[in-house]
């Protein structure tokens, strides 16, 4: 089982995205996390299981689409590393994750 590890970074922005989304719908903003959380979780035991980013041809990380975010994860060690998050319509800019 692999451990989780977030950086201050990606809580950061997973809680900017809550904060904007519950100023419409905070039921929606919560609905929000514990889906993310909840997909977070399944990557302890199946931590490959999220598809190559598209706009990079390095193999070095990974995301989940858990709409509306991107969530990008790095696999190292028997540790999930999540690096980044942003909106999902958004285009990755590729030194977000250097």
């Amino acid at each position: 089982m692999a451990e989780i590890v977030w950086t201050e970074s990606a809580l950061r922005e997973l809680e900017d995205i809550a904060d904007y989304i519950a100023v419409v719908n905070k039921k929606a903003a919560g609905r929000m996390i514990s889906s993310v959380m909840q997909r977070v979780s399944h990557l302890k035991d199946f931590p490959e299981s999220g598809r190559f980013p598209p706009e990079t041809d390095s193999r070095l990380y990974r995301e989940l689409v858990i709409t509306p975010i991107r969530l990008f994860y790095r696999y190292s060690d028997n540790r999930v590393f999540i690096v980044h998050i942003m909106r999902a319509e958004r285009e990755l800019r590729q030194y977000l994750l250097s």
